[in-house]
């Protein structure tokens, strides 16, 4: 499957919201009421977006919680793709083969 290669979404808020609004992370780590260790791993890619990450992103930074889930599934599918070894994996219609 080709797929471009998707941002991690902590890059995407560094990128679209922290350096086109000049807000620092720590004022958004206050705003998401989280710590900002926490924050700063999900802005270095350290930390995945969890389902209550995806809320309080979306209440603070606007989209939808699905969006920021969906942002992660396709960072995360990606990197399987490309570190995955299919070549023994057989589909079930090759069952009987």
């Amino acid at each position: 499957m080709n797929m471009h290669n998707p941002p991690h979404p902590g890059e995407f808020i560094q990128e679209v919201y922290l350096n086109e609004l000049n807000v620092s992370p720590r004022s958004i780590a206050i705003k998401l009421n989280v710590a900002p260790s926490t924050f700063h791993r999900v802005l270095k890619g350290t930390s995945n977006i969890s389902a209550e990450m995806a809320i309080r992103l979306s209440t603070v930074l606007g989209r939808t919680p699905q969006s920021w889930l969906a942002m992660q599934d396709n960072f995360d599918l990606y990197n399987a793709y490309n570190k995955i070894d299919l070549s023994k994996v057989q589909s079930i219609q090759n069952i009987n083969a």
